[in-house]
């Protein structure tokens, strides 16, 4: 399968599965700009106008359930030190769902992997994403990349 840059796709596509592109697009463009001073909580506000942020729940990798909220401070948290970029595998589009599969590639301080990601993307009738399911297959992280998950509850 040829991965191409989600820059490169997303004219290719238009409703929910242009706006998950979009969603990729805008969070890769706020984790570059996360290192500027000044950055905060607030500047997630472009993410936002994709998401239904008053119904918003993210399960993420490890199962970590977020509302919107807790996700931005999760991001603003993780962006700071975080380099992340995405390159587009396929996208899936159902009535009820987009299923956008990645290859994700990140890296925090010494620590850095690349993953095969699919994420599930469900909306409300504005086509706001409402419910963000996080699927990875990747090698078995090191305890140090673990560390920005310190104050995040994982479900069993």
């Amino acid at each position: 399968m040829q991965l191409r840059e989600i820059a490169d796709v997303v004219d290719e596509y238009t409703g929910r599965s242009r706006a998950v592109l979009e969603y990729g697009m805008v969070t890769k463009s706020l984790v570059d700009r996360a290192k500027q001073p000044g950055f905060t909580a607030d500047s997630w506000s472009p993410l936002a106008e994709l998401v239904a942020t008053d119904e918003f729940v993210r399960v993420g990798n490890f199962k970590e359930v977020m509302n919107w909220s807790e996700y931005v401070d999760f991001l603003t948290n993780w962006a700071s030190s975080a380099q992340w970029e995405g390159s587009f595998k396929r996208i899936t589009e159902t009535p009820d769902l987009v299923i956008l599969e990645l290859e994700e590639r990140s890296s925090v301080g010494e620590f850095s992997n690349v993953v095969d990601s699919v994420s599930i993307y469900e909306f409300d009738d504005n086509g706001k994403i409402t419910h963000i399911d996080v699927y990875l297959q990747m090698a078995l992280p090191d305890n140090a990349m673990l560390g920005s998950y310190e104050d995040v509850r994982i479900s069993e």
